[in-house]
């Protein structure tokens, strides 16, 4: 199944993230914490923290500062307390932008991300105006030049829904929430390992921008993303 191409986004996610590790550090802080406080500090039966407790090796994380966070989430040290809130709104063209945030000031967290729509050309909507239009789903995204029929074998009797071959030749395989975990872990065993691996919010269907309208669409993203208490940004834009 041919898809969308995706690669060049991914590094240009890729490379700003580089840019402000430290504020990397503090997103995968808040959603260690997160998790721990839904789901326990017992890794082995929490896979939210596993999966951010991943995140946190990817980035260099030590692991004294992973230890403190999820003894600070479950009451061993005291902590601040976050919850998560969703938002929805329209980026230019129409384009869907989902934001996840982590905040302990709800007030002050909905005032900047109205802002910031606002500012920069979109609008913010209603619970559920755009989320439609997204899959929740695990994704995992492999380099171009990666074997496509040993990923497809590998990660379908793995359990994965879907193997994509994207335009720009990398591989996306697509998996449940659930099942993800087990074919990420069966990729890695394979030696196929992929750039990205993670829970995300896959737009069933790509607006493309092009022109000055990219270029406007590209500052919202990086507004919002730029948002002390936004974790992630989802959309459907194809820049």
């Amino acid at each position: 199944m041919a898809g969308h191409s995706k690669w060049a986004n991914i590094q240009h996610r890729k490379g700003r993230q580089d840019e402000k590790r430290g504020k990397v550090w503090t997103r995968i802080i808040r959603e260690i914490m997160v998790a721990a406080r839904s789901g326990g500090a017992d890794v082995s039966a929490n896979p939210r923290l596993r999966l951010a407790i991943d995140k946190a090796k990817a980035a260099n994380m030590p692991a004294d500062n992973i230890k403190r966070n999820i003894d600070k989430a479950t009451g061993n040290l005291e902590g601040v307390t976050y919850e998560e809130i969703r938002y929805e709104g329209y980026g230019i063209g129409g384009a869907a932008v989902i934001v996840d945030t982590m905040t302990d000031n709800r007030v002050r967290t909905v005032a900047e991300v109205r802002h910031a729509f606002s500012k920069y050309g979109g609008n913010m909507g209603t619970e559920g105006s755009v989320s439609f239009q997204f899959k929740h789903c695990g994704q995992m995204i492999l380099a171009p030049g990666t074997a496509e029929d040993r990923v497809m074998e590998v990660a379908l009797e793995a359990g994965a829904d879907d193997v994509v071959a994207d335009e720009d030749g990398a591989i996306e395989v697509l998996t449940s929430p659930a099942e993800f975990e087990k074919v990420r872990n069966a990729l890695d065993a394979a030696g196929l390992k992929p750039d990205v691996a993670e829970v995300t919010f896959r737009p069933e269907n790509h607006i493309e921008l092009t022109g000055d309208d990219a270029v406007r669409m590209q500052k919202l993203l990086d507004a919002l993303e730029d948002l002390d208490d936004v974790q992630d940004v989802f959309h459907n834009a194809a820049l």
